[in-house]
């Protein structure tokens, strides 16, 4: 049967009907936002000392820990980069499916190069991996999607890593997403150790030769600064249970830094640096530890904030950190009305797998196959059934 509209519509007026009143709220509590970042915007040390009473209660708890920058700061950017290398990569992945007849998967990064003002043309590079058999049981375990995207993470800073060996004057490095590794925790502990493990000796190569690297988070849904916020309005009891303490749901760190009216940020600004509170700090120590700022990349009018990660030998160098902010600024002005890194757009596009190239390798791949006289599965009976021709509904 089709979609119930009549059930769907219901809902969509009793949305309607709950709207004034959500904005109501909405309201009230960024009124409080604005008011707790005015009041502590300067006590730094109060600040720190509520989040550590905070990870007291919770050692999980995940917030901004501001530095030695108030909170309320604003960075104009530096002067327009004359010299320097920029490497952005990015990949896209084929993740294992069960249902197919043929089980595999495939991790690809595409990296571009570009050296300001040398005119020379980006050099573009792509690194495909494809993995069958055994690769898709690492340690006993299926390959998750989650693992999959753990594997693309460290391709990609691998790759920059690969690419800015031997490159003289000062390298700037970025993919998009957190620079922090996120991925399937809880499936093969083991795999994610070990992936954390390379990731982090990637990381410490591209310090060893002063590399800088950050990872760029287009419309950012983590409000860490927000979750700031509501840890130093809370009393000794609701300490210990933050986890339920949300005086400030709703509000987010993009209104926070980038309100259409009233932005923290200027077209160009940056906020003050903050490091990450988060249960990767047992991980990620010394110079590998992990801090962010806001960028508003957008324009008059039109702000857009985004989060920028960063590791601690960036944050310590502040001509590192003026270069990375400088160029990021720039690369984004030559997107136009829709901001986002030039040279990240372009690994994408090299990155991405289209369909048409997934069949041709599935059709490889099965060739080989039986060529060679293995064995090969069919696809399940419930994939067949949604691919009857006429038939759309999933």
């Amino acid at each position: 049967m089709p979609i119930d509209y009549q059930q769907v519509y219901t809902r969509i007026k009793e949305i309607g009907a709950g709207a004034r009143e959500r904005k109501k709220t909405l309201d009230e509590r960024r009124v409080l936002a604005r008011k707790l970042l005015a009041e502590n915007s300067s006590e730094l040390d109060f600040l720190r000392s509520k989040v550590g009473a905070a990870k007291q209660a919770d050692a999980n708890i995940r917030c901004a820990l501001p530095l030695n920058e108030t909170l309320a700061s604003s960075y104009p950017p530096p002067d327009s980069v004359i010299q320097a290398t920029l490497i952005a990569a990015d990949g896209s992945q084929i993740n294992p499916d069960r249902h197919a007849a043929i089980q595999y998967s495939v991790v690809n990064v595409g990296a571009i190069i570009m050296k300001l003002n040398s005119g020379e043309a980006p050099e573009i590079f792509t690194e495909t991996e494809l993995l069958y058999g055994d690769d898709l049981l690492p340690n006993g375990f299926p390959l998750s999607d989650g693992m999959v995207a753990l594997k693309r993470d460290v391709a990609e800073r691998t790759k920059l890593d690969e690419l800015s060996k031997g490159i003289k004057g000062p390298v700037v490095t970025f993919t998009d997403g957190p620079i922090e590794l996120w991925g399937a925790k809880g499936e093969d502990t083991q795999s994610y150790l070990d992936y954390v493990e390379k990731y982090k000796a990637v990381l410490s190569r591209l310090q060893s030769r002063d590399v800088i690297t950050a990872g760029y988070v287009d419309k950012p849904s983590a409000d860490l600064v927000i979750r700031l916020l509501e840890i130093i309005s809370a009393d000794h009891e609701q300490l210990q249970k933050l986890r339920e303490f949300h005086p400030l749901r709703g509000v987010s760190d993009r209104w926070l830094f980038g309100e259409a009216k009233n932005p923290l940020l200027p077209p160009g600004h940056r906020s003050a640096i903050f490091k990450i509170q988060s249960s990767s700090d047992k991980s990620y120590k010394g110079v590998l530890e992990l801090h962010f700022f806001y960028l508003n990349v957008g324009t008059e009018g039109h702000p857009w904030p985004v989060r920028v990660e960063i590791p601690r030998w960036v944050v310590d160098d502040k001509a590192k950190l003026d270069l990375l902010h400088a160029v990021l600024v720039e690369q984004c002005r030559m997107m136009g009305s829709r901001p986002y890194p030039y040279l990240l757009h372009r690994a994408h596009e090299t990155a991405v797998v289209k369909n048409e190239e997934k069949q041709q390798i599935e059709q490889l791949l099965s060739m080989e196959i039986r060529n060679q006289d293995e064995e090969m599965d069919e696809g399940s009976y419930k994939q067949s059934a949604k691919d009857l021709q006429g038939r759309t509904r999933r």
